[in-house]
């Protein structure tokens, strides 16, 4: 019988810090995450920026969810990637997928995943519902006009924030009929308007990730499939948590479950990078 997420979890040393793309665990062993919080830490671990704005939010007490200019804030930087939309904010995934079941009944099915685009193909039966990650696909090379923005095809996307902490975001056409969302403490919408802000500064840098040579030549072995940075394969539960015992074992902690995508960092040093690459094809 396969091992459970929470099990899997569980095979991982207790973590003590994490810092960039690096778990670092007692004993002093050095993970790199490639699991990254299903993506909310794909800016890294501890983002300065994004740790300064929650310390001044909560050294000015603003944890509770009160109306605050922050709001506006976090919608205008939503705006920079779903520009024309509307959003609903909710304080984290579950209540958000409670207002999905509540307003959308027909087309939700909670045991269902949502479609997710860092697979080749729709993982999902709800069609009109769809996650949105960032780094899908890689940037062109001229960045000069890079446009971050995205026009969703699916009625209504979840993007997956570059913040481990929430708010949980829904994605709508301004013209869709859905309750308003809730009210979000400050604390928590300083830092995701600014990790927005810095994702969409990275997407227009020239150099967002590193490339890899020796991952793509890995990658041609055809076990696993690649789109942007995130990694996808099709083995079954058995399988999967013996991926992930090995990944553990050589210094990787890849996602506990085999519905989320492994997702390369965007830093990597090269004897990581030869580590990976030797996993990716055993």
């Amino acid at each position: 019988m396969a091992l459970g997420e929470r099990d899997l979890l569980r095979l991982l040393p207790r973590v003590l810090r994490a810092r960039d793309f690096h778990l670092y665990t007692e004993g002093g062993k050095r993970l790199l995450d490639l699991w990254l919080q299903g993506g909310k830490a794909v800016l890294g671990h501890k983002p300065p920026n994004a740790v300064n704005e929650l310390k001044n939010a909560a050294e000015r007490g603003l944890f509770t969810p009160l109306p605050h200019p922050l709001e506006r804030r976090f919608i205008k930087a939503l705006e920079v990637f779903f520009p024309g939309k509307a959003f609903r904010l909710f304080p984290d995934d579950a209540s958000l997928r409670r207002a999905l079941h509540k307003s959308c009944e027909a087309d939700f099915d909670e045991t269902v995943p949502l479609c997710d685009p860092a697979f080749p193909a729709d993982n999902s039966t709800a069609k009109k519902l769809s996650l949105w990650r960032p780094f899908l696909e890689p940037p062109p090379y001229d960045t000069a006009s890079y446009d971050v923005s995205y026009s969703p095809s699916y009625e209504i996307v979840i993007p997956v924030l570059p913040w481990p902490l929430g708010p949980a975001v829904l994605v709508l056409n301004k013209d869709r009929d859905f309750p308003p969302g809730e009210l979000i403490p400050p604390v928590l919408l300083a830092p995701a308007a600014r990790s927005l802000y810095d994702l969409a500064a990275v997407l227009k840098s020239k150099t967002p990730c590193q490339r890899y040579p020796k991952l793509d030549k890995a990658l041609a072995s055809g076990r696993w499939r690649r789109r942007g940075i995130y990694l996808t394969t099709d083995v079954d539960g058995e399988q999967y948590a013996a991926l992930y015992r090995s990944f553990l074992e050589g210094g990787f902690l890849i996602p506990p479950s085999q519905v989320e995508p492994v997702i390369l960092p965007l830093a990597m040093s090269p004897g990581e990078e030869s580590k990976l690459s030797q996993l990716l094809v055993n």
